[in-house]
């Protein structure tokens, strides 16, 4: 597993960091007995214990020779700080041992600031130092560039922004499947009904949806039905999604209806992008719709990515098992879906427009082939 020099100057914050750490299969290295004589020798006293801790207990020249000897040690990957409530209370002390260090280019230096202190996160952005809010992120950053395969992508092939498609804000749903389409994943057909005559040619049962650039989560909105019988089933569904979008989303401009076929599946995947400012480009894989936000089942890379890391993504999550010869379950697609991921990952290679974020929520994975039923889509 990749190691991680921990220095810390509060516990608490130090311990979140380590418990994500371990999540993604990496370790807080202890420095072993030879490193902690050598600091000894330089006046600063550490112990051999996963977190270095330097609460009240090291200068500012200390904690920058500290620094420095671990991003030169041999027994750690990368190297972690965890910097306390002085980055909230005197940020320019706080973060002037890690701007000032000696740092070299081939060993990786995350800073996470407990509690959140903008300042300090300013300030070490501005001096090219990867800094995070929460230990979530750091950790997801941390696993994207030590994990095999991991490191910074090549440029992929350009992708040339769709004519027809708008060049920034929000993405209604309709559009953002025409995106994803353009990319080469595949997505559910459909059509865009006008709510007062709902003419459409999608053969029954059907799902409807309200589609508006200003309903990100349609579902909460009361916008989204499924397993429509009938064309007078479709009217009262309709006219039961609007009056809820009106009541909870009264400001939200509907574009249409889109009207949809049902599709069958295996399993449900999320594919999720989104453009760090900081870290850059990201794909995500992980376990998909409504318990998405539930489960930490995923897999993440830097963006693009070619199909032989896609493939190591779905190995990497859990619930792929369940269409891999899991007790003799039906199998599913998976290189169908690995092709999906690689497509969707090249909206980093995008010309004419930047994608912040995107998503496919759910990616139905079925024996042969899958398809996207739903997905978002926000520019810059």
């Amino acid at each position: 597993p990749a190691r991680v020099a921990v220095i810390t100057t509060t516990g608490g914050g130090a311990a979140t960091v380590v418990d994500n750490l371990g999540l993604h299969g990496m370790v807080a290295a202890a420095p072993p007995a030879d490193f902690v004589r050598r600091i000894a020798e330089q006046g600063l006293r550490i112990r051999e214990t996963p977190v270095i801790d330097l609460t009240l207990a090291a200068t500012s020249a200390q904690y920058r020779m500290l620094l420095e000897h671990l991003l030169r040690a041999d027994w750690c990957d990368a190297v972690l700080s965890v910097v306390g409530s002085s980055a909230q209370f005197h940020p320019g002390l706080a973060v002037q041992p890690l701007l000032e260090a000696d740092k070299p280019v081939d060993k990786p230096l995350a800073v996470f600031l407990a509690p959140e202190a903008p300042e300090s996160l300013a300030l070490l952005r501005a001096g090219g130092i990867a800094a995070f809010r929460t230990p979530e992120a750091c950790a997801d950053a941390l696993a994207v560039f030590l994990t095999a395969g991991g490191q910074p992508p090549a440029a992929g092939e350009a992708f040339p922004w769709p004519a027809r498609l708008p060049r920034q804000g929000m993405l209604s749903e309709h559009e953002a499947g025409a995106l994803f389409r353009s990319l080469g994943v595949p997505v559910a057909g459909g059509e865009l009904a006008a709510p007062a005559a709902l003419k459409h040619a999608v053969p029954y049962p059907v799902v409807a949806k309200v589609c508006s650039r200003d309903l990100a989560h349609k579902t909460e909105m009361g916008a989204v039905r499924v397993g429509i019988a009938d064309a007078g089933a479709l009217r009262a569904a309709v006219d039961d999604m609007l009056e809820s979008v009106a009541r909870l989303a009264p400001a939200a401009r509907v574009d249409g209806i889109l009207v949809q076929p049902m599709e069958t599946r295996l399993i449900e995947m999320i594919l999720g992008y989104r453009h760090d400012p900081l870290v850059g480009p990201t794909v995500l894989l992980g376990a998909g719709g409504i318990a998405a936000e539930l489960s930490p089942d995923y897999a993440i890379r830097l963006a693009p990515v070619g199909l032989d890391e896609a493939r190591q993504m779905i190995a990497e999550v859990r619930q792929t098992r369940l269409i891999r010869g899991f007790r003799g379950l039906p199998a599913g697609d998976c290189e169908a879906l690995a092709h999906a991921i690689a497509a969707f990952s090249r909206l980093a290679c995008a010309q004419g427009a930047q994608v912040v974020e995107a998503e496919i929520n759910p990616l139905f994975v079925r024996a042969e082939g899958v398809v996207a039923v739903d997905g978002l889509a926000r520019l810059a």
